[in-house]
């Protein structure tokens, strides 16, 4: 089957799948992996600090392939405006904004004449990036992990109706990890998916071997990770964290404001990862699952693979389940 629509000829790839920007562990490395599988790999800014460091990792990755994305966070990336002057110097294939609204750079990214997609967890913050000129936008739907809006919907929901007003490629993000997901996506309206945390628990992934057995242990149902995901924060302390925009440092207003939306305390993504496998205990999928910063995507993490395989099982069992939708229902392919 060939995979060849809108967002593969956006990004260069020959899947339509986005690596997540995995903020803290998105290194050039494992961006290259991930492209080289024919998806396409993401490259975090805020992992290497500096704007030299970050040009030398653009330098080793571009070296490695010639479709990748590198991904700034707003209000997480340090040295944001020299980070930026670096990915226009160096014309990266694709740039990803994400985590705030993009306003104050959305003219220098257009002017820089680069591939531009902007995540968002919200309709209407997609839609706005979309009249901003972006070129495509990720919708994150509640399945998935990190910086939450009161205003999210369960990932099909929002993907479907955001299909009805999004004319730009337009990727699913949340909880999406094999193929009947990635199918799901498609069906659903999506041109692409990107996968965030399914794809950590992968050999080329940076984290701890603890964290991605954890993984393959954790359960979806399990009610502390569907109030974290799922549930809303407490209003009294979104209503103090809220008013207190102004008067904090704006990366660590940010940092509070995701931690608020999961329930639990602000603290560095690395620390806390490190927290919670410290009392994780030697809970199974049959006995509870342990906690981590997992997704949904956790239902379908069974085994630590290669990346190579990780993406390519998700091909497979996607095209065996839209051919065998075709043929079952005598559609012309």
């Amino acid at each position: 089957m060939e995979w060849n629509n809108r967002l593969t000829k956006l990004l260069g790839s020959k899947y339509p799948i986005m690596q997540g920007s995995l903020t803290g562990i998105g290194t050039w490395e494992f961006a290259a992996a991930v492209s080289k599988t024919g998806a396409d790999g993401c490259l975090t800014a805020a992992v290497y600090k500096t704007p030299e460091k970050l040009r030398e990792a653009i330098t080793r990755l571009r070296s490695e392939t010639d479709h990748f994305t590198v991904n700034i966070s707003i209000g997480a990336c340090p040295n944001i405006d020299e980070m930026f002057d670096v990915v226009f110097d160096e014309k990266v294939p694709t740039l990803e904004t994400s985590v705030y609204r993009p306003d104050e750079y959305a003219a220098r990214i257009k002017k820089a004449g680069v591939t531009w997609i902007h995540k968002g967890a919200t309709l209407q913050f997609i839609k706005h990036a979309e009249n901003l000129g972006a070129d495509a936008v990720v919708l994150v739907g509640l399945d998935g992990w990190g910086f939450k809006n009161i205003k999210q919907l369960p990932t099909f929901t929002a993907i479907a109706w955001a299909r009805e007003q999004i004319k730009i490629p337009l990727i699913a993000a949340g909880g999406i990890a094999n193929g009947r997901t990635m199918a799901a996506a498609l069906a659903a309206g999506a041109d692409g998916v990107y996968v965030g945390s399914g794809i950590m628990a992968t050999q080329e992934c940076s984290i701890s071997e603890r964290i991605k057995e954890n993984m393959v242990k954790a359960v979806p149902d399990e009610p502390v990770l569907i109030r974290e995901l799922v549930a809303p924060p407490d209003p009294d302390k979104l209503a103090e964290m809220r008013q207190k925009r102004d008067s904090m440092d704006f990366g660590k207003w940010i940092r509070s404001m995701e931690a608020t939306m999961l329930k639990h305390r602000a603290t560095g993504r690395k620390a806390m990862w490190e927290e919670k496998a410290e009392n994780l205990g030697a809970e199974t999928r049959e006995g509870g699952p342990p906690r981590g910063p997992f997704s949904f995507s956790i239902a379908y993490i069974h085994e630590i693979v290669p990346v190579k395989d990780f993406i390519g099982n998700m091909v497979r069992q996607a095209e065996e389940i839209l051919v065998g939708m075709a043929r079952q229902y005598k559609l012309s392919v």
